[in-house]
């Protein structure tokens, strides 16, 4: 299968490029980095652009099988109004060109979303048929998938990604918390009893193989773990595989004072349950945190 990867230069992005190409597919690989790390291995096809512009590289969406849309700027930065800008240009103008790019001849794109589609909804258990929030990231969400799913009228097959907290060794999420705890000042964040939605990157990297090979998957599917836990029993099962207390917590007022609007999107609750794939057949190899976390955590 010929499939183009939007964002490959990213944590996600690289891991996914590897995961195909070990997989026998060809793969181009698009991002605003000059070089990418796997830039000499077979099959593998590195454009350097902007793509919140229209260029040359919408070849690379034209002749692919399969699109993956990783694109898009992080949004663990201080939230300017500047930066917010960012953030959604980096989202819709990327989705928009690719999907106007793309022919509809059998195509699939796979693009991503995230759970912050739901906004911050305390004990509620979600799933892919609950209703949006209304913040900014529930908002953006919103509009992203509506623009993905704008593929369908080109004649594309088009699957959502809505992502929890990606947890994956050398880089990430955990790349940030590993630290703080490996000092002994690692503990929950906020009261702790909001909902975590975190995924193992192996899971992910599977669950997106799994949507590019099952033909009936369309529509949105929650990229998270089937095992629900609380922030604070995630920060005591982190603690627990480095041998370190999780003592230390992060009051919301002082994460409100360092990050502003950013905190709330670290102490949201996010109760999210993966439906779609677990109906779908889909089978997650690390379900249990502390067995995700060991594993994890071995390769750090």
């Amino acid at each position: 299968m010929k499939i183009t990867i939007a964002g490959a230069s990213g944590f996600v992005g690289k891991a996914l490029t590897r995961r195909l190409l070990e997989n026998g597919h060809a793969v181009t690989g698009l991002g605003t980095s000059l070089t990418h790390p796997l830039q000499a291995m077979p099959q593998f096809t590195w454009i350097c652009a902007d793509t919140t512009h229209p260029g040359q590289w919408q070849t690379a969406v034209e002749t692919a099988d399969a699109v993956v849309n990783l694109a898009g700027r992080s949004i663990f930065k201080r939230w300017t109004r500047t930066y917010k800008t960012r953030i959604v240009d980096s989202r819709l103008m990327t989705t928009d060109n690719i999907v106007n790019a793309m022919t509809g001849n059998n195509q699939t794109l796979i693009s991503t979303s995230a759970v912050g589609y739901y906004g911050s909804r305390g004990d509620e258990t979600l799933n892919e048929a609950s209703p949006p929030g209304d913040d900014f990231l529930a908002r953006l969400a919103i509009d992203w998938e509506r623009r993905a799913l704008s593929g369908e009228q080109r004649g594309a097959r088009v699957a959502i990604m809505r992502f929890g907290v990606v947890l994956g060794a050398g880089g990430g999420a955990l790349a940030q918390m590993l630290p703080a705890f490996r000092r002994f000042a690692g503990g929950p964040i906020g009261s702790g009893h909001q909902w975590f939605a975190w995924i193992h990157l192996a899971d992910l990297l599977d669950a997106i193989q799994f949507l590019l090979d099952t033909d009936h998957a369309r529509g949105p599917y929650n990229f998270c773990s089937p095992d629900m836990v609380r922030q604070r029993d995630f920060a005591r099962a982190l603690g627990k595989v480095l041998g370190r207390p999780a003592l230390v917590p992060v009051p919301s007022l002082a994460l409100r004072l360092m990050l502003g609007e950013l905190a709330g999107v670290l102490l949201a609750s996010q109760r999210v349950k993966p439906e779609r794939l677990i109906e779908e057949g889909f089978s997650f190899r690390y379900a249990d945190v502390d067995w995700a976390l060991a594993d994890l955590v071995s390769q750090a």
